[in-house]
């Protein structure tokens, strides 16, 4: 489903766990699949007509059936190096450190807190995007939070990984959020605009 000029979201994934992966390909750009969707004859036909593109995973919560994938594309799957563990033999595979930077304005950081190697990625420029990945999950319409629950790898760490975060980013940014957890707290949007308030906003809380 197109969201915004060059970016799209893929329904819920049963294999992530309910999650939700993007097609960011702004013109001009290869693309980047952000999180790895279903694999349907649909979402692998959309996917290869946008050729040449990187698979990114946020986290290990994002895997999903990774392999085939990357298989059936041929494009390289970066993800933080705490988790390239869990994808072994899987080719292309291009781990990076405590940053990326993939060009075009597009950034990944990583942001350990969630699981072990849990990534976000910003996208500058006119989209002004973040993906977020689970640091941050819907809770209403026009809101998320940081969501403690069984899987989580480090809460005090997730706490840290969001106030990095917020210093890495350029002032004022991003406009939009995009989640890589379940949409449906959202009530049919996709986006969570006014995100660098709400980042704001949740390290001001006690």
């Amino acid at each position: 489903m197109p969201v915004l000029p060059g970016l799209w979201v893929f329904a819920p994934n049963r294999d992530s766990l309910g999650g939700t992966s993007w097609l960011l390909a702004p013109p001009g750009q290869a693309p980047l699949l952000i999180d790895v969707p279903a694999y349907t004859a649909a979402n692998l036909a959309a996917l290869r007509r946008a050729s040449g593109g990187t698979i990114l995973l946020t986290s290990r919560e994002g895997h999903g059936r990774c392999r085939r994938w990357q298989e059936a594309l041929g494009w390289p799957v970066r993800l933080q190096e705490q988790e390239a563990y869990l994808l072994p033999g899987v080719a292309g595979l291009r781990p990076f450190g405590d940053a990326l930077d993939l060009g075009g304005g597009v950034r990944v950081l990583w942001t350990p807190g969630t699981t072990p190697g849990a990534c976000v990625v910003h996208a500058a420029g006119d989209l002004d995007v973040l993906f977020c990945g689970r640091l941050l999950v819907p809770s209403a319409p026009g809101a998320a939070r940081p969501l403690r629950t069984a899987r989580t790898f480090h809460w005090g760490r997730q706490g840290r990984s969001l106030e990095a975060l917020v210093r890495w980013l350029p002032p004022g940014s991003p406009r939009w959020i995009a989640s890589g957890a379940g949409l449906g707290a959202l009530h049919g949007e996709k986006l969570i605009d006014g995100g660098r308030a709400l980042l704001d906003g949740l390290l001001d809380r006690p």
